[in-house]
């Protein structure tokens, strides 16, 4: 076992969380930071094994170089899934491991609950009750025996795919190494993209941000895809080209869309994607529920204690592939 840890926590909120981590490792020595500002003079005087980390105030001006420079830690964990923040990073010098699965079934319920936003047409129902209009003509559409394209088969996509056949959906996926995946009828690698494309009723986009998912969905695929097909992006921003997707929802290449994920963040307030009728905006909240950092630090105990016992850790992240 190692010797007593010295561990930081980077979050807005680390109350409870030191307190629950005294808890379960009441040896550790455990300091705190709540802002990006005081990271490095944190790192350089407290000098800690650990830091477990959340990108609590956005990506820009997010305190990459102190986190991975001289006096940054062996191991940094990551509050959520998506890394591109720290890319790249010497694996040879830090471990970086996330927290990928945590929040994958409430990001599944967000996915889900967005396709049937549309396909109920919530907004035009609220229109006619906030006129008292009773349209008796009005008419919901099914998903039932519809196809859903899941662009990333990971913990994500895994969940939403499990949930969509319990709804009757055929899915169908990627995943850079296709193999057979429950609750989803048809695998394939990121290549076969273009094919699938104008197969799909809905897409939903679940991959993490790297140079090759930069600009995925863009014109072509946009263009590609049904008129009818609705979009849900859980990935992260810049994974969907947002001027391409503006253009297509204003043209009609698309019926739809639900964002959860923008670049930048935040959705800058002239953004024309705010005016867009036939799109649902969240504020990067897919995978943000009550209770979802002590759920994530849990993880971060349990790797906590592989790491003391010299143990292979648990979500090792890849700074080549990104996940």
């Amino acid at each position: 076992m190692t010797d007593a840890p010295r561990i930081l926590l980077h979050n807005d909120d680390t109350d409870a969380m030191k307190a629950r981590l005294a808890e379960a490792a009441p040896d550790a020595e455990i300091a705190t930071c709540n802002d990006y500002a005081g990271l490095a003079g944190m790192l350089a005087e407290f000098r800690p094994d650990v830091v477990y980390g959340v990108c609590f105030a956005g990506r820009s001006g997010y305190p990459r170089e102190a986190l991975l420079g001289p006096d940054g830690p062996r191991w940094i964990t990551v509050a959520g899934s998506g890394v591109d923040h720290l890319r790249m990073w010497d694996e040879e010098k830090v471990t970086v491991t996330n927290s990928a699965g945590v929040a994958a079934a409430m990001m599944a319920e967000y996915v889900l609950g967005a396709i049937l936003h549309f396909a109920i047409d919530i907004p035009g129902l609220m229109l006619d009750q906030a006129a008292h209009h009773w349209e008796s003509a009005r008419q919901v559409t099914p998903i039932h025996g519809k196809t859903m394209l899941i662009v990333g088969l990971g913990h994500t996509g895994q969940a939403v795919a499990a949930r969509a056949k319990a709804l009757g959906l055929r899915v169908i996926g990627t995943r850079a190494r296709p193999v057979e995946t429950e609750h989803v009828d048809e695998v394939h690698s990121p290549d076969s993209l273009p094919g699938l494309w104008p197969r799909a009723d809905f897409v939903v986009v679940s991959v993490p941000l790297l140079p090759a998912t930069r600009g995925l969905v863009g014109a072509e695929a946009l263009g590609a895809m049904k008129e009818s097909a609705i979009l849900v992006d859980v990935s992260r921003g810049g994974v969907v080209d947002g001027a391409a997707l503006v253009n297509a929802l204003r043209g009609g290449a698309i019926a739809a869309a639900a964002l959860d994920v923008f670049d930048p963040e935040p959705l800058p307030v002239d953004s024309p994607i705010w005016d867009l009728e036939n799109v649902l905006i969240s504020p990067h909240c897919s995978a943000v529920y009550e209770g979802w950092g002590m759920a994530s630090l849990e993880l971060f105990i349990d790797n906590l204690a592989r790491w003391r016992r010299g143990e292979t850790l648990a979500n090792i992240v890849s700074p080549a592939r990104g996940y």
